[in-house]
């Protein structure tokens, strides 16, 4: 009971005020809706094997990275080294 009173008197409140300042708290609520929103629930999609996503093994033919460790090595020489 106490909390109807309370919102009653905060509407009687809002009543009185002139219209300015009656825009003035809307555009606040306004505000704090948008600062405070939740942000939506994040819907978790099917999982999917990575080992069946087509970039994978997309480099798998290059002779070149074969030894992938060693092709940083020598791209970071080049780049960095010289």
């Amino acid at each position: 009971m106490e909390k109807a009173l309370k919102m009653e008197s905060l509407l009687h409140q809002l009543d009185t005020l002139p219209v300015e300042a009656k825009r003035q708290v809307f555009d606040f609520v306004a505000f704090l809706q948008i600062r405070y929103e939740r942000p939506a629930p994040v819907k978790k999609g099917k999982k999917v094997k990575l080992r069946k996503e087509p970039f994978v093994g997309m480099w798998k033919d290059r002779e070149d990275l074969s030894d992938s460790v060693a092709w940083v090595r020598e791209l970071r020489r080049r780049e960095w080294n010289e």
